[in-house]
Formats: structure tokens, sequence, C-alpha cells
């Protein structure tokens, strides 16, 4: 981790070992990720009593749930009796019933029933509610740690609201989330969403058709402890990525400027006028990345649409193609790093964010 302490303008990026070594592997799940916050998606992705989503943070799977007071809770996804997932996916429940011998808890994690267990000398349904997880919201995300010492997440993000508080993100309306796997290492993954380098190049018949390399800009006081950003501004005949003509919220060059912040370890996602986009990674090992991607329009954008299934249906395409690209170029990074002769070269001023991600590696881990 030598590379983190060089000046951005004299760093290489990683070695291909620290992609492949599976002794980091699992010293990065046990000092980054059942450490840090973890984001598992949007509020109004469960926006009712009942709602839920599940997530894995490292091998731990878990479920968040809108309760009845409206509040949020996270909780083991995995019955106290023989460990058995409760549920998987998505949806709407009153209660999570686990498909093994029907031991049931309500929304809260409290075990409510027990079949058969009568019988046991001392067996009291109190003892054996589910295990909760911190769980915190910001600006719309939803985030969860397994350590109950992670720092709050708007204390870790203080400095990341003047960017982002103008565009009122928690309003966006989600239009999709999916959940992927890829065959590549997830830090391959991060490097590459985080740096617009690649994106004329790579990305030249999607986003990065007019991708303006050099208005891009960074933090004029570096990374933070939780986080990394650039932004950068549309040409003003752009129709997408600008702000919608009923957008009254921002103004002058904010009406064409976008956010890609990078929340570490493995959140990411671009913040326009008009939609939003992400990625929140987890690694399944070495050579696997699981992947919720997911994405919001600006509510004006959704209210004065005519033809909201034709604008949904080319949003999708245009992501999901940028997802195709991006994959190829990541899972091709993988297979190459495994090579005698592969070694790392120089960074470009453009990459800085990347340089920033190994510096917050070497503070976990090194």
């Amino acid at each position: 981790m030598s590379l983190a302490s060089n000046t951005s303008n004299q760093t290489r990026g990683l070695s291909p070992e620290m992609f492949l070594s599976e002794e980091l592997a699992a010293v990065e799940l046990d000092q980054i990720f059942y450490r840090e916050w973890s984001c598992i998606g949007r509020e109004d992705d469960i926006p009712n009593v009942g709602d839920f989503v599940t997530f894995k943070v490292g091998d731990q799977p878990i479920i968040v749930v809108r309760l009845e007071d409206k509040s949020i809770r996270a909780m083991s996804n995995v019955c106290r009796h023989r460990m058995m997932r409760l549920v998987q996916g998505n949806g709407n429940t009153r209660q999570f019933s686990c498909p093994y011998h029907g031991w049931t808890y309500s929304l809260d994690g409290n075990l409510v029933g027990a079949p058969h267990m009568g019988c046991n000398l001392n067996f009291s349904k109190e003892k054996f509610m589910l295990p909760t997880l911190k769980c915190e919201t910001w600006h719309g995300w939803i985030y969860v740690s397994l350590s109950n010492d992670a720092a709050p997440i708007v204390e870790r993000l203080k400095k990341l609201d003047t960017m982002v508080q103008p565009y009122e993100m928690e309003h966006y309306v989600t239009v999709f989330v999916e959940d992927l796997e890829w065959n590549t290492n997830w830090k391959l993954l991060c490097q590459n969403f985080m740096e617009g380098y690649h994106l004329p190049i790579a990305h030249r018949s999607t986003v990065g058709r007019n991708f303006p390399v050099g208005e891009t800009k960074f933090d004029s006081d570096g990374a933070s402890e939780g986080f990394t950003y650039q932004y950068f501004l549309k040409p003003n005949d752009m129709n997408f990525g600008v702000a919608h003509p009923m957008n009254t919220r921002l103004t002058d060059n904010l009406r064409r400027s976008s956010v890609m912040p990078t929340i570490f370890p493995s959140h990411m996602y671009v913040l326009a006028p008009d939609h939003l986009w992400y990625l929140s990674l987890q690694p399944n090992g070495v050579g696997k990345v699981r992947i919720r991607y997911g994405a919001a329009l600006a509510p004006e954008v959704m209210e004065h649409t005519e033809d909201k299934s034709n604008l949904l249906s080319q949003f999708k395409e245009l992501l999901d193609k940028t997802q195709e690209e991006d994959r190829l170029l990541v899972e091709n990074i993988f297979e190459n790093i495994r090579g005698p002769m592969a070694m790392a070269g120089p960074l470009s001023w453009l990459e800085r964010e990347v340089h920033e991600f190994t510096q917050y590696l070497a503070r976990k881990i090194a």
C-alpha cells in the first residue's frame, strides 16, 4: 500500500495481487465491509408498512423493512432456529415465516410463533428475536452497518451535503432496481465507475458520447474519510442529464451539472438534474461481485412526461447498454491481471478518485 502515499501525479494503479489475493479478500470483509456502511437502496423502495428488501453484506443476509410507525429496521435474515434464510428478494408482508420449520417473526423481528416448541423446558420466544443492524438514511438512501461503532452516516457525509442538497434527490422516483453478479473483483468495478477517463472511448455510443472531459472537476480539499466525488457540466444543447424546464430547484450552472460521488467502500452514483443511477457492491470472493443496480428520475420529469412508458424504456435501455459495456471491461481486466506480465501503469489526472480509493483502502487494511 506504499502507492497510497504518493502524490496523484506520480501514482500507479493497484498491482494485480491486490485483486487476486484470497487473504486480502478475507481482510477486506473483516476490516471494511463488516465495519463500514453499505447502501441497500433507496427509501422509496419500501414506502409502505410491511414493504421489505433483502441484501447481503459480505456473508451476512439481511432484511430491511418498513415498520408500523413508518421507521425502517434492518435485521438478520437468518432464522434463530436452524439458520435458514427467512425470505428472498423483496415484497410486502405482515410477518416473516421461516420456510424450514415455520418459526415466525413480527416485522420488528420478535419471535411470535415457534411450532411444537412448547414442550421444551424453559423455552422462551423472547430470547430469540432477530439480531438488528444499525440502519440510517441520508437524502433518500438507506445505509446499514454490522458495526455498532460506525459513525453516523450524516456525520460521515456532512461535507458532501453542499454538493447534493440542491438536487433534492430524496424526492427522485425510483424506476427500477436489479441485482446482478459479475465475474470480476469488486475493486475493479469501483475504480471503473469513479473515473471518467474511459467514458469517451469505452462508452462513446452511450453515456460517453458527449462527455465533457475537460470540464471534470474534483473536490478542492481532496478526498474525505468517507467519500470522494467529481463533477462536470453538460453542454447546454443536451436533452438528457440537464434540468427539466419545470425544475425550479436548480439555477445557473447547476441546471447542467452532474455529481459523481463514491461513498466508501462501494456505493457509487451519478446525480444529474433529471435523473440518478447507482451501483452498490459487495464482494463474493475474489472473482465475483454482487451488484445492486438502480435508477430514479426527478419528480418533474415523471410528472410532466406524457409518454412515460417510452421514456422509461429508453432510459433503461441506455443504462443497460452502459452497464454491459462496463461488464465487458472489468471482466476482461480481471482475466488479464492473472498473466505473469501484468503490471499497473501511471494514473491520469482524470483518475484522481482511483488514487483516493487506494488511500482509503490503505487506511482500512494496511
